[in-house]
């Protein structure tokens, strides 16, 4: 510990911010509870594989990308076990489902009143200190809504999630979203991290 001090000492302030990157970008960057992490990553990467493993013990995911049977697959086929998630689908096809992920009822992209209201109620089901909060597809929403909704949409959200002492997770494709929404986004987290 003194040598990692005097390390940090006798580094430039340049240097440290090299250090507060790479700390970010660490395999458990998210740490502690919550912390609220933008990720950034490409339109093809799997949002679940950012998560550590802990995260599968209480999860909620707001997913604007998969319909909830996908995800049960995904889940099952990593030995996951789907009854400890819960899902926020928002994509009107999920209506259908009938499976062992818990699930509030679809909504539509741009409806994001509708989309507060259900992520208000599922989030009561998510353990203070030891759950988790994924959004896997906020560029999703910003093709529905208006830039200004979403961010204060997102405000919103990440105020409940750290208030609640939860990690949240947030991907978004930062090529697909203009640059001043990206920051936007990445002023209302405590950490970024690249996929």
């Amino acid at each position: 510990m003194e040598k990692l001090a005097e390390t940090e000492a006798s580094e430039s302030p340049e240097s440290r911010d090299d250090v507060a990157t790479a700390t970010a970008t660490a395999p458990d960057a998210f740490a502690p509870a919550g912390t609220q992490t933008l990720v950034r990553t490409e339109a093809s990467a799997d949002p679940l594989a950012v998560l550590p493993e802990r995260a599968f013990d209480n999860l909620l995911v707001v997913t604007a990308r998969d319909h909830p049977s996908k995800l049960q697959r995904h889940l099952e086929r990593a030995n996951h076990d789907p009854s400890r998630v819960g899902v926020v689908p928002v994509v009107p096809a999920a209506r259908d489902y009938d499976g062992d992920l818990w699930t509030t009822d679809p909504v539509s992209p741009n409806d994001l009143t509708g989309l507060g209201m259900r992520f208000s109620d599922a989030l009561e089901h998510v353990e203070s200190g030891t759950g988790w909060v994924l959004v896997d597809a906020l560029g999703v929403l910003l093709m529905y809504a208006d830039d200004s909704r979403v961010c204060r949409f997102f405000q919103t959200v990440t105020n409940r999630v750290r208030a609640r002492e939860v990690h949240g997770v947030y991907c978004v494709n930062g090529g697909a979203v203009p640059e001043g929404t990206y920051e936007q986004l990445r002023g209302l987290c405590d950490a970024e991290r690249s996929e």
